[in-house]
């Protein structure tokens, strides 16, 4: 019963926000089990393109380290901010949520070739950090009891934070910048004067993810989203 009670809650997380973390799990696992090493996984523009390794566009965002304080404290955010996003803002808008995921990860990898970047998870976990942290401006945050803060200022606790573990921030710096730029192209830009919607969702990506369906779905979920999150 308590199988079948955890497998009804796993399949009750969205779906963008269940393919992602169950990916960066299992590829956590297979490391762990030495079915794969990290060499396997990250960044490297020349194998990319040399070798045609391509799938280290995408394997370098599901590798957050081994096992350990770093790891679930990354799990706990990306699953998070990715879960609340998805059943917040975009709720019944999972094309456009999968519109931000190409576009950070496009960012991010352009980015990752001139500054030697090997993995870029715990950017992109940030950047979704980022865009909750904006579209939710008045939630009150507690960060481990220690300080309280609007929103907003979540990414940049979160980096401080990193510092002080001895971790470079370049990497959170990047997920803010990127975030940012999501965040001012898709709700600043549009709402000025003279200003248009450049991030438009492609074609193929609304012919899985249907938008009449999507609003039926929004009907049937209820009219309005409320949180009040405490971290």
């Amino acid at each position: 019963m308590a199988y079948l009670a955890l497998l009804q809650e796993y399949r009750q997380i969205p779906v963008v926000t269940r393919a992602y973390t169950t990916a960066c799990v299992l590829t956590t696992a297979a490391v762990q089990l030495e079915f794969i090493t990290p060499f396997q996984l990250y960044f490297n523009p020349d194998l990319i393109i040399k070798r045609y390794q391509v799938w280290r566009l995408l394997t370098n965002f599901l590798f957050f380290g081994p096992l350990g304080f770093s790891f679930l404290f990354n799990m706990v955010f990306l699953y998070r901010y990715c879960r609340m996003l998805e059943e917040g803002s975009f709720r019944g808008r999972t094309a456009d949520f999968l519109l931000m995921f190409i576009f950070g990860g496009f960012l991010m990898t352009l980015f990752g070739i001139f500054a030697s970047l090997f993995f870029l998870g715990q950017a992109f976990t940030i950047m979704l950090v980022y865009v909750w942290s904006r579209r939710n401006p008045f939630v009150r945050m507690n960060f481990f009891g220690l300080l309280n803060f609007r929103a907003p200022f979540l990414p940049w606790v979160l980096m401080g934070f990193s510092l002080l573990l001895g971790n470079s921030v370049i990497v959170d710096l990047l997920g803010i910048v990127v975030g940012h730029v999501y965040y001012f192209l898709e709700d600043v830009f549009p709402n000025q004067p003279g200003g248009v919607k450049l991030l438009v969702t492609p074609s193929f990506l609304l012919q899985d993810y249907p938008r009449r369906q999507e609003r039926l779905q929004m009907l049937e979920s209820g009219a309005t989203y409320y949180m009040l999150e405490e971290l």
